[in-house]
């Protein structure tokens, strides 16, 4: 049996946990300052070779937002990041990345102190993510905000639907 075949040009893979709870009704975004302090993102890094893609991003949360939480085993959805700039030694670097969402049921403090771990409701998320990026990038994030809310609301509907249904069997 053969080794599966890598393209040399295959781009590196890192894993995102999408940081989310709800207030009043509406979804709110943990998101955390890049490396260098001047963007927000979500919490990401590279996975971990004994834990599943899920549970890298869960420790992700932990370490970079101090975020606890149930995150979800699939990821929900796949976006391009980018890092460094063209002008630095090195270069850009892109990285395709695995977003899995994690409802946030408290926070502590991160370990990593100058991640600055912030709320934001969906609108200003979208804003903040784009701030200071390519266009190209931006969009990739705004669109990661779109594609929670989705998920989110479905799910969220979903269990309204089954609450209903079981109080009216009740009666």
């Amino acid at each position: 049996m053969s080794l599966p075949r890598v393209s040399r040009f295959a781009l590196p893979l890192q894993v995102a946990a999408v940081c989310y709870r709800r207030a009043n009704a509406q979804a709110e975004f943990l998101l955390v300052h890049t490396n260098g302090g001047n963007k927000w993102t979500f919490p990401k890094g590279a996975p971990q070779p004994r834990l599943s893609h899920s549970q890298s991003a869960e420790r992700e949360a932990k370490e970079e937002a101090g975020a606890i939480g149930a995150i979800e085993p699939r990821h929900f959805h796949l976006y391009i990041h980018s890092k460094g700039v063209f002008w630095q030694p090195g270069g850009v670097q892109e990285y395709v990345v695995k977003a899995f969402l994690m409802e946030v049921r408290q926070t502590r403090h991160p370990e990593e102190d100058f991640r600055s771990p912030t709320w934001f409701d969906a609108e200003k998320a979208r804003m903040v993510l784009a701030k200071g990026r390519e266009v190209k990038y931006a969009h990739e994030l705004q669109t990661v905000i779109d594609r929670a809310l989705e998920h989110i609301n479905k799910a969220h509907n979903g269990h309204s639907r089954v609450s209903a249904a079981r109080m009216a069997a009740s009666r």
